[in-house]
């Protein structure tokens, strides 16, 4: 038994006796969703396998129950997730096995017929200070984002601690020792991407601060044992100008470099399969600014992302870690900061020099309340070939995105997304176009 499922055990047997408190059952939520996703990715180039053509349908049910917290000085609660895959098409043939398949777990060379994962963090509540600790832990912060881009969440197991003590700033800190994958059953250690060793202690601390309503600054420190230390400094900004007018401003920097064992055999960095000064280490400085003009239902971005020379953006992933017979322990995919996390490409390479536009429409100014639409366009380009003196590589990407959420009656929340995303580069990564449609619907019962 894990630590934090041991914790949540003792954690119920205590809260059973308080069950009736105040405050802890009244403020309890408890909701089922449903995500039906259909999700093409075609490879562009070689024959048409299933590692070249991926065409698949699943349904991933998520059930949550969050308590409130008992009454005292010091208030505790619980929260437990369950989460299911089913798939319903694409069988053999259509099906990428091992670690190409991030979207479903393989049985053999087909895909699994379901799959499921039961989670919960036990949480106590001191003054404006929150504590949680388990293993359903979805942080969404600068240097760490849970990934939910696929089927179920992606989470992670340890202990994190959110205070405003002090009024408009916002503290975080943590320790994350394990993560789930969003396709799979299975926990692993933390790992970057490449990697065939992970690590067991990710830490992270930082602050955001509201210096004024329209000026937020943040500052985050993360490190890896074993693999990289992160600083980041954030900006954002933004400039009221009519009622249905403002600028925004957002600015980030990342500053990441080696640590331990890193570039040691099975510790090593891939560099996103791009150059790196020392191969298999942490080197990097990233930056970007983005700016949005925002008129009416009309939203144009406009923006520039600089990865340094000596190596490639990193982020914390799940690398290539295996059982001990030598299987994927379980499909990863991993989230970052950037805007150029996009649905194909990441644009993360060293030297890799990417301007980046948007243009969205919200049709609720025509009386489409719920409609939104949007087109996006990255380009990459001077990003180092491999060895370092070969020519610059580029690439870019087309994105566009429809989103619908039904706004009264029966259906009340069904929403529906259609995402297309077309890359092409001469890069490691291969030419594709991937549709993905999604059907979305929570029901709350509390």
């Amino acid at each position: 038994m894990n630590k934090s499922t041991l914790a949540l055990a003792v954690a119920v047997g205590v809260l059973a006796q308080q069950a009736g408190a105040a405050g802890f059952l009244e403020d309890s939520k408890a909701s089922i969703s449903s995500r039906t996703m259909y999700y093409d990715a075609d490879m562009r180039e070689g024959a048409s396998t299933p590692a070249n053509r991926q065409r698949e349908t699943a349904e991933g049910l998520k059930f949550d129950y969050l308590s409130g917290f008992t009454q005292g000085t010091v208030g505790f609660g619980i929260d437990a997730q369950a989460l299911v895959g089913i798939h319903l098409d694409g069988g053999k043939g259509h099906h990428p096995t091992g670690n190409s398949n991030s979207f479903f777990p393989s049985d053999g060379n087909e895909a699994a017929d379901e799959w499921s994962r039961l989670d919960g963090n036990v949480k106590a509540r001191f003054s404006k200070t929150e504590a949680h600790l388990g293993g359903a832990l979805a942080p969404n912060l600068p240097i760490l984002i849970a990934n939910d881009s696929r089927l179920l969440p992606q989470t992670f197991e340890g202990g994190t601690i959110t205070s405003k003590e002090i009024d408009n700033v916002t503290f975080n800190l943590g320790q994350l020792e394990h993560a789930s994958g969003r396709a799979s059953s299975n926990s692993t250690g933390l790992s970057v991407a490449g990697a065939t060793q992970d690590s067991n202690k990710f830490q992270y601390a930082g602050a955001d601060w509201k210096v004024t309503k329209d000026l937020m600054l943040q500052y985050y420190y993360a490190n890896l044992e074993d693999f990289y230390k992160q600083n980041f400094l954030g900006l954002v900004h933004v400039y009221p100008i009519a009622a249905n007018q403002s600028f925004k401003t957002d600015i980030r920097y990342f500053d990441s470099s080696s640590d331990g064992k890193n570039g040691d055999p099975g510790f090593q960095f891939n560099n996103n399969n791009g150059f790196a000064k020392e191969k298999g280490v942490v080197d990097n400085k990233t930056w970007s600014a983005m700016f949005t003009y925002t008129l009416g239902g009309n939203a144009f971005l406009l923006g520039h992302q600089r990865v340094n020379d000596d190596g490639g953006f990193v982020f914390l992933n799940q690398g290539n870690l295996l059982d001990s017979n030598g299987n994927p322990e379980g499909a990863g995919g991993a989230s970052f900061y950037s805007f150029t996390d996009a649905t194909v490409g990441s644009f993360i390479r060293a030297g890799e020099n990417t301007t980046f536009g948007q243009y969205s429409y919200d049709f609720a100014s025509l009386g489409v309340p719920g409609l939104k639409a949007s087109i996006a366009y990255l380009n990459g380009q001077d990003i180092k070939a491999t060895n370092g003196v070969g020519k610059d590589l580029s690439e870019h990407e087309t994105d566009a995105r429809i989103d619908y959420v039904i706004q009264t009656g029966m259906l009340k929340g069904f929403g529906t997304t259609l995402r297309h995303g077309t890359y092409r580069g001469n890069t490691s990564t291969l030419d594709q176009d991937q549709t993905r449609l999604i059907f979305n619907y929570t029901y709350s019962f509390m």
